[in-house]
């Protein structure tokens, strides 16, 4: 059957419809009832209704009738008065005719109309009146006027009245009785019913119920099959407790030993991190030391491929420590205004010659906008991305755009790489996913853990946003991130936003450094860096050399450059707070470093908390340098 439905909404359901559905939800009991009472109480009210408005017309016609007989009294005794316009006598007339029962008003009228007479009672109030008119003939056989007679309906109205109060009476007792009868067979159909629906009720609750068998055959033969379907179900039951209590069992010890992997594994993460990033760390500071003054080509190339392959593996744990300061909860948004292009600038700076070196192409379109957002986590975004992009790009080259959407500004990073497969494109932002290299043929640049989308993801949402991605394989990938848009600042702030300025070549030059370690190698690797750039050199591997150092120092270092995690369980930021208490120690003058290759979550929580700078190992000595020279100027400008 084809129905049509208004274009303002489906109609509402029809007014039978909704009294079929008010009497499904009323118990059996209630519906027996109803079906008892009901037909009783409208036969009664239609049997009622015709005998009441019998008795009230009869009472009406009575009402007529002995108005009618005034008012042809009257008429009878004006027609002389009324020949002779003799008004004092028909106002007589009037009067006497008021006299009458339930008379209200007597008016004689001339044959033209006019009101020759009018008596109206005073000695009782007038109600609802019926009005009766009759012709006052003359001696010729003409009109010689009319006569009005109002009587009132009053008795009318005791008799309604009276009617009401009987009628309510005798409906109340038939209801009564019907009610009670009906009560009584809705009670013996529907108690075995309603214990029938109590058992069902506490074998749904999980308990063991049975009903007596008792009442007609249908209800016996019903009250038998239930308690066998009861046993059955109770048998049942107790059957899939003990298997579910022993499923139970097995899938806790397998979690429990799932929990203990996975805590193995983020200890073996984590020591293998920390151990890994230590002779790195110093790998990078020798490296740096042998390119100082070396002038043969071929040595020069060497300690370049031996860079290249620290900045290799750097990468790699640096995607480890951005997961774990995420994990950790020390990232937070720093808010601020900037215009796009600043940052589009950096990426264009930062990968044009990766691109070069590939043979690719790497498009950075200008752009006027400003948006709201943290300019670091946004960075490290488009850096993943870019990076990601030209990766897995072979041929073509990489875009990177913005187009306005509404309130927002959607910046897009576009590739023309190898694509990634729509079975695999919900699972990119999973860590440690990579796809097979047999899927991505043509990739280059060295594979990486998995690990950067994911990190776009958790930046993504520390922002309030997400990211979009749309691939199709063997023509490129389209990453998209929407970021909040806001008017152009007309006078942008003279302080550039934070990782635009650096110090090419930091002067250190004199500066007193004293640096701790407990790897002896990083301690000798940082002081021929730390030579290299001209500054004074002291090397402490534990606290009491340290404080040995300070015993005979006649000037507190500059800068103290600590590891963060000691010999024998100590910790850099309570060598520092020894320091700061020894009585020729460290103030407010000294610059304060943290260098650590740490990745768990509650350590990188804890340096947060200390407020003191940290970098992250494996550290390059461009970076150090830039950090040293970082802080020592905060510490020396004037307050």
């Amino acid at each position: 059957m084809n129905t049509e439905t208004a274009p303002g909404g489906p109609h509402p359901p029809p007014w039978h419809w909704r009294v079929l559905h008010c009497l499904t939800r009323l118990s059996l009991a209630q519906q027996l009832i109803l079906l008892a009472v009901l037909p009783a109480t409208v036969a009664t009210l239609a049997a009622i209704a015709v005998l009441t408005r019998q008795h009230l017309d009869n009472v009406t016609e009575l009402m007529r009738a002995n108005a009618q007989t005034v008012a042809l009294q009257v008429a009878t005794v004006a027609q002389g008065p009324l020949m002779h316009m003799d008004r004092r006598a028909l106002l007589r007339i009037a009067q006497s005719g008021t006299y009458q029962p339930h008379v209200q008003q007597v008016q004689i009228w001339s044959d033209d109309g006019e009101i020759v007479a009018n008596s109206e009672t005073t000695d009782r109030a007038r109600t609802q009146g019926l009005q009766v008119v009759v012709p006052v003939p003359a001696d010729d056989g003409r009109r010689a006027g009319q006569v009005m007679v109002e009587i009132s309906l009053d008795a009318v109205e005791r008799a309604r009245r009276s009617v009401g109060i009987n009628v309510s009476l005798v409906l109340a007792a038939a209801l009564f009785g019907v009610g009670l009868s009906g009560w009584w067979a809705a009670r013996r159909i529907s108690a075995p019913i309603g214990a029938l629906g109590e058992a069902v009720d506490r074998l749904g609750a999980g308990e063991e119920a049975s009903v007596a068998v008792e009442g007609t055959a249908e209800v016996r033969r019903l009250q038998s099959g239930f308690n066998q379907a009861a046993g059955a179900l109770a048998e049942s039951r107790r059957l899939m407790e003990s298997r579910i209590a022993d499923a139970t069992a097995e899938l806790a010890r397998k979690n429990q030993q799932l929990e203990v992997a996975s805590q193995a594994k983020t200890r073996l993460l984590a020591a293998a991190s920390h151990d890994l990033r230590q002779p790195l760390h110093a790998l990078t500071l020798f490296s740096d030391g042998l390119a100082n003054g070396e002038t043969d080509p071929v040595r020069l190339q060497r300690i370049g491929h031996i860079r290249q392959c620290v900045e290799s593996l750097d990468r790699l744990f640096s995607e480890l420590l951005n997961l774990s300061q995420l994990d950790a909860g020390v990232l937070q948004p720093q808010w601020s205004d900037f215009p796009l292009d600043r940052l589009f600038d950096e990426i264009s700076r930062n990968f044009r010659a990766v691109a070069e070196a590939q043979n690719l192409r790497l498009v950075v379109r200008k752009t006027d906008v400003w948006v709201r957002c943290d300019y670091v986590m946004l960075s490290r975004i488009l850096n993943n991305l870019v990076s990601n992009s030209l990766r897995h790009t072979h041929e073509g080259g990489v875009l990177v755009g913005a187009r306005l959407r509404g309130n927002g500004v959607r910046i897009e990073v576009l590739d023309t790489g190898v694509g990634i497969a729509p079975q695999h494109q919900a699972r990119v932002f999973e860590e440690f996913f990579q796809i097979d290299a047999h899927s991505r043929p043509g990739e280059r640049g060295a594979r990486g853990m998995g690990l950067g989308l994911a990190t776009v993801q958790r930046l993504a949402g520390l922002l309030n946003t997400c990211v979009e991605l749309s691939s199709r394989p063997g023509r490129g990938t389209s990453v998209r991130v929407l970021v909040r848009r806001i008017a152009p600042v007309l006078a942008p702030p003279a302080i550039a936003a934070p990782g635009l300025v650096e110090e090419a070549e930091p002067c250190l030059h004199g500066v007193r450094v004293l640096v701790i370690d407990d790897e002896r190698s990083i301690l000798e690797g940082l002081q021929v860096a730390l030579s290299s750039w001209g500054a004074e050199v002291m090397a402490a591997q534990s606290r009491a050399e340290a404080l040995a150092l300070a015993d005979t120092w006649t000037h507190p270092p500059d800068v103290v450059v600590s590891d963060l995690l000691l010999q024998g369980g100590d910790n850099g930021l309570d060598v520092l707070a020894a320091l700061e208490r020894h009585p020729r120690g460290i103030g407010d003058g000294t610059a304060r470093l943290l260098v650590t290759g740490e990745t768990k979550p509650d350590r990188l929580r804890e340096v947060a908390a200390s407020g003191v700078a940290v970098l992250y190992k494996p550290v390059s000595p461009r970076v150090l340098r830039q950090a040293m020279h970082a802080q020592l100027a905060r510490v020396r400008q004037p307050l």
